[in-house]
């Protein structure tokens, strides 16, 4: 594709997960980094984090995010700063016209996300949140198969887990345990995962009941360090998830259904850049999964973010609201279960939600 035709973005921010977009960035044919602006750098600081990870040598060094937003030379932006800022930055974004990936978990509550969508609907554009491994192409392959009534039956039970063992310098000062920052602590960074884990398996249907579990892990400042729930949806099909930064490295997906499972160990970030795999079973025969790909899961959801993009730009059509919905849903069961563990573990009922 050329140059005239990809997709310009504007990235806000000089932090270590600019690093790996950037390179996917560049990596993506139909997208390329047009601007950045850093508020914690100088731009001396900035240029040469710029330069140091690959950016065209055309890009834009802003000072501040209000005149990254205001660049005509932007198409959409990439927004890796901390929660607490989200609710403002993406609503501007928006009513500058600018498409939006962003991080997530995508706001602190589903109140405040319910006004970045109202945002970006009324300004017609296209909103993604950072949720890599949804765009491996094994992350489709395991729909298919879980959808598969004939291969794997009806789904009776999910269990997602990610966890990782974090330093002790991450736990006193990384900025998802800090409350002014990003609040929701493990459960709205590993949680997000595991959530949609267990969504992807039951359709995006939300659950009926969202339960934490016991023995919940908060830090001082009442930051979830360590949590797990039970969701119950109708028909009895039920979900578990557990996430951590106090436990030993892990990323698995098992679904069960009334024919078949299926196992996932690396479901966040494959072992293997360009190869995914994953195991069936069927009684007593197992069945191991391999998926190639040329791109990395990263550079593959900027392609995809990049192609809605360009179809709302150069043709015209609406955004994809398949995205906002499944972060919509996403943030709702996050809340779910912090609300729980806040009220002594007390279900929570999602019906008209």
């Amino acid at each position: 594709m050329s140059g005239d035709n990809k997709i310009r973005i504007g990235v806000m921010s000089c932090t270590n997960i600019v690093r790996k977009l950037s390179r996917a960035i560049n990596l993506a044919p139909n997208a390329t980094i047009a601007a950045i602006a850093s508020i914690t750098t100088s731009i001396q600081e900035t240029k040469s984090f710029a330069a140091s990870n690959g950016f065209p040598p055309t890009v834009k060094i802003h000072s501040s995010y209000e005149s990254l937003l205001e660049d005509p030379d932007v198409d959409a932006v990439y927004v890796p700063i901390p929660t607490s800022l989200h609710l403002e930055w993406v609503i501007r974004a928006a009513w500058n016209g600018k498409h939006v990936l962003l991080d997530k978990p995508v706001a602190l509550n589903v109140s405040d996300f319910d006004l970045i969508v109202a945002a970006c609907e009324s300004n017609g554009v296209q909103f993604m949140d950072g949720t890599q491994w949804m765009h491996n192409p094994r992350t489709t392959k395991i729909n298919e198969l879980i959808t598969d009534s004939e291969s794997f039956g009806h789904i009776k039970s999910v269990h997602s887990c990610f966890s990782f063992a974090a330093s002790e310098t991450f736990l006193k000062n990384d900025i998802r345990v800090k409350p002014g920052l990003d609040g929701l602590g493990a459960l709205g960074d590993a949680g997000w995962y595991t959530i949609q884990a267990v969504l992807l398996a039951n359709n995006f249907k939300l659950p009926k009941t969202v339960t934490a579990l016991s023995g919940p892990v908060l830090n001082d400042a009442g930051i979830v360090l360590s949590c797990g729930a039970l969701l119950s949806w109708e028909e009895g099909v039920t979900a578990t998830i557990y996430c951590s930064f106090l436990a030993n490295l892990t990323m698995e997906i098992t679904a069960i259904g009334t024919k078949g499972t299926l196992r996932v160990h690396d479901f966040v970030i494959p072992f293997q850049e360009t190869e995914a795999s994953f195991t069936t079973s069927t009684g007593t025969c197992v069945n191991d999964h391999k998926v190639m790909t040329e791109l990395p899961q990263e550079a593959c959801m900027v392609i995809e973010f990049a192609r809605l993009v360009g179809e709302i730009k150069n043709k015209g059509t609406k955004p994809d609201g398949f995205w906002l919905s499944i972060s919509r849903k996403t943030q709702l069961l996050v809340d779910a279960v912090k609300e729980s563990i806040d009220n002594n573990l007390e279900p929570v009922f999602l019906s008209g939600r």
